[in-house]
């Protein structure tokens, strides 16, 4: 049986018409789930990108492995020191190299390592293929790198293993023009109002509705403007792309540019789909389509990125069709809570076991669709824009910040997500039992954690003594001052409250 992830960078369910979304973004991947099984509650347990595939890779958490942070130290692996060996844990035990052990021919299409220096991804991939981009590349420089792959040596008597990283959805929205908008004429998500977006508005915090691509700051942040940048390469940016949301127009720009980052992708799915049956290898094929993290569109005034230990940021479809497995309950729904990781340590069982021993992911491939609990709760983890540890179960999700990253939120929020799925309504004052029970499950999961950790350091306290997360950590007096130059003088001073050292 070959297997197949496809790893589309940003995505978010609710936003894929499999899970409910209004806008036909998705007919290849909803294809595909009428065919396998949609998991309605996975989760990355770090996010965003370099902790989130660092913890798929190795099924671990980044407590345990390190990985927190988009740089610093805590954005490599721990050192084993002394009780290092010949190699190591973290390789041994690697998602692709147990199933190179396996006897796979193992093989990636990504530029994720280089892009996020990040190369302990590789172990356990015997052929790499950076696709050159730097994670801004689109899926027609992708698709057909995969293809031709498939073409030459799909059909061989060894089974592969592919992991596939496709990125349209991610900031900045940059899909080919000749495209088009389908999504012209399609409303945008209810729940997103004029009256939200005025209160929105003068929020603070890196991709809030006046700095949408970062701070703001003159000379910061200047990335997509450098010769050869990405507003030289992708033209359709400046289209495409709001730079503020001052207004539902730029709103829309938003959606419609992310939503059609997601169709991009989609039909490019697709192409490797059709690739699959051409080459007579679909009915030996097991594909799973998920994402690294999804992606806040608005939620807690967070536009176009992935910054919170929040459900909008963790919360990634999981789409599998495995033939032989998935078969009898195609096109059902799994509504229990699992980490992808989880996901990753069931694939390793369906192909015939695995070296879990070290792993934080759990197998559920004895109860696939039994209605049996998988996990009660789940505890997931940001630390490159936000410092924020978060505590998932039944309906609900408590968020503790450490760092706020300059978003002016609160040490806890509380939300009823059945109520609530768009986090507008912080429920930590008015029901205290909630918020006692989310702290009781963050030290009881930190508590486990430690008593397990090879290195008995927490991340996080790394991550605080550095200053904060990479990508806030330096622009604290920076961005108070623009702040004040744009009317919003008293969030400065709340900001400047919680970080004394900056006045």
């Amino acid at each position: 049986m070959n297997i197949l992830y496809i790893d589309i960078d940003s995505l978010r369910p609710d936003h894929l018409g499999c899970y409910g979304y209004h806008r036909n973004t998705s007919p290849n991947i909803d294809a595909l789930a009428k065919e396998g099984i949609r998991f309605r509650n996975c989760y990355t347990p770090d996010a965003p990108c370099l902790p989130s595939r660092s913890a798929m890779t190795t099924g671990r958490f980044g407590i345990h492995t390190g990985v927190v942070n988009h740089g610093g130290e805590r954005a490599v692996m721990f050192n084993y020191g002394r009780d290092r060996g010949f190699s190591d844990t973290w390789t041994d035990s690697n998602w692709a190299s147990q199933f190179q052990n396996k006897g796979y021919h193992t093989v990636a299409f990504s530029p994720f390592a280089q892009r996020h220096g990040a190369w302990h991804w590789y172990a356990g991939f015997m052929e790499i293929h950076n696709t050159g981009g730097d994670g801004m590349e689109t899926a027609d420089e992708i698709s057909p790198q995969v293809n031709d792959w498939l073409e030459r040596k799909g059909g061989d008597e060894t089974p592969f293993f592919m992991w596939v990283n496709v990125w349209d959805p991610h900031t900045p929205y940059r899909t080919p023009k000749e495209f088009g908008n389908p999504f012209a004429d399609d409303p945008i998500p209810e729940w997103y109002t004029e009256d939200v977006r005025k209160q929105h508005w003068d929020k603070a915090g890196p991709h809030s509705p006046q700095e949408v691509l970062g701070f703001g700051l003159e000379g910061e942040g200047s990335w997509m403007n450098r010769p050869g940048g990405p507003l030289d390469q992708y033209p359709t940016i400046r289209e495409y792309q709001p730079f503020q949301i001052d207004s539902m127009e730029e709103a829309r720009k938003m959606f419609d540019g992310y939503d059609r980052g997601v169709a991009y992708a989609d039909m490019h799915v697709g192409a490797i789909i059709q690739k699959l049956k051409d080459k007579g290898l679909y009915e030996d094929t097991a594909i799973i389509v998920s994402a690294d993290h999804g992606e806040n569109l608005g939620e807690l005034w967070i536009y176009g990125d992935h910054q919170t230990a929040d459900q909008i940021t963790h919360n990634i479809p999981m789409v599998v069709k495995w033939p032989g497995i998935t078969d009898d309950h195609a096109g059902t729904e799994d509504p229990r809570l699992m980490y992808n990781i989880d996901m990753a340590a069931t694939t390793l069982e369906w192909a015939g076991g695995g070296w879990l021993d070290h792993w934080d992911g759990r197998s559920f491939a004895d109860h696939l669709t039994s209605g049996t609990p998988h996990r009660e709760s789940l505890v997931l983890s940001q630390m490159a824009w936000c410092a924020q540890r978060s505590a998932r179960w039944d309906s609900y999700l408590c968020i503790q910040s450490f760092h706020d990253g300059f978003h002016g939120f609160p040490e806890f929020m509380v939300f009823d997500l059945d109520a609530d799925p768009h986090e507008q309504f912080d429920l930590s004052e008015q029901r205290p039992e909630l918020l006692e029970k989310g702290k009781a499950l963050l030290k009881e999961w930190k508590d486990q954690c430690m008593q397990t950790a090879h290195v008995k350091e927490d991340p996080l306290d790394t991550v605080l003594q550095e200053g904060g997360p990479l990508h806030v950590r330096d622009y604290g007096p920076r961005y108070m001052a623009r702040l004040r130059e744009t009317d919003r003088a008293h969030r400065a001073e709340a900001l400047e409250a919680t970080y004394p050292q900056w006045t």
